[in-house]
């Protein structure tokens, strides 16, 4: 628990260190943002800027850092470290700078972005790019939360069905303006994500099981080691809980909302940061997991049933609903 706790500090550390060095090499200025500038009630509306750091969170979060931190913990304790260096130095710059540019650039998103600087070639490229990238992320997030709502429902409410419905529900949140749905269901969903990871750690610390520490040595602890060596497959593991490309897709849908440059730091750095933690958070309960059980379970929706269940009761199990299945389809 101790290099738990020193990763959980040394992320918070790092907001207020180097998120602060980030900002101070964009300089964020007093200018007018396209939230005022081109205010259209659709797309560009200002909004509180509390509510812009749970939907950024939100957008960004999904399942990555639950389900990607828990297979990823299979690696032993460089997973911890993975986590805390690539959500500092790596994923919150580029999150922050992502969603910064977009704000100084008129809420561009990212093909327009690297056209603006890179020519038309390359922003033609970025386009097909980023629509085949929503197109998988899509296919993902529509199939494992439809398949599981088939689980919990009545046999004539099938995969199909439900598929239908999350479909019906990109169509709406895509039309209506950003706060009639976005801006009033993600919030809810995002504070019930970090409940979850607020109860998670409460426990850890209260059952204190004795998880390895980095002075146990860093050795590849995945019973696969040979066929899964932690170089690439941990760093594919552990994507949006460090890092994700994914991530740079969401920032504008907020740039266009904010009211003030200077509220960047919280709003992009910050959320990946808690996006960090999350994982983090997670990491070490499936830690606790394997050492109780073995590394045989693969499943990820499994540990998180077992975990929420047993450590936070009827509660947990409902909040592990929203988070297995809320949080990718929004």
């Amino acid at each position: 628990m101790i290099t738990f706790t020193l990763c959980l500090l040394a992320l918070i550390v790092g907001y207020f260190t180097y998120g602060r060095l980030m900002e101070r090499i964009f300089g964020p200025d007093d200018r007018k943002t396209p939230a005022l500038t081109k205010a259209d009630g659709v797309d560009y509306i200002p909004l509180p800027t509390w509510k812009i750091f749970m939907i950024q969170f939100l957008n960004i979060a999904g399942l990555g850092p639950i389900f990607g931190a828990i297979m990823g913990a299979k690696f032993g304790t460089s997973s911890y470290l993975w986590i805390v260096f690539g959500s500092i130095f790596a994923g919150a710059v580029h999150d922050y700078f992502a969603g910064m540019l977009s704000l100084r650039n008129g809420g561009e998103s990212l093909p327009e972005i690297v056209g603006r600087y890179l020519g038309l070639t390359t922003k033609q490229v970025m386009r097909g790019f980023t629509v085949i990238l929503m197109i998988l992320v899509g296919s993902v997030f529509v199939a494992g939360p439809a398949g599981l709502l088939a689980k919990l429902t009545p046999e004539s409410l099938d995969t199909t069905f439900w598929i239908i419905v999350v479909f019906a529900y990109y169509i709406l949140a895509t039309l209506l303006p950003v706060d009639k749905i976005i801006g009033k269901i993600y919030p809810v969903f995002a504070i019930a994500l970090l409940f979850m990871a607020v109860g998670i750690v409460v426990m850890l610390y209260v059952h204190h099981p004795a998880l390895p520490e980095l002075w146990d040595g860093l050795q590849n602890t995945n019973p696969d080691a040979a066929a899964l060596p932690v170089f690439p497959i941990m760093f594919v593991s552990i994507a949006c809980g460090a890092i994700s490309g994914f991530h740079a897709t969401q920032s504008p849908l907020m740039a266009r909302c904010m009211t003030s440059e200077r509220y960047g730091r919280p709003v992009f750095y910050g959320a990946m940061i808690t996006e960090g933690i999350v994982a983090l958070i997670w990491a070490a309960a499936a830690t606790y997991f394997f050492h109780e059980n073995g590394m045989e379970e693969n499943n990820a929706s499994v540990i998180v049933d077992s975990i929420t269940k047993g450590w936070l009761g009827a509660v947990g199990g409902v909040l592990a609903i929203l988070g297995v299945i809320a949080a990718p389809i929004t």
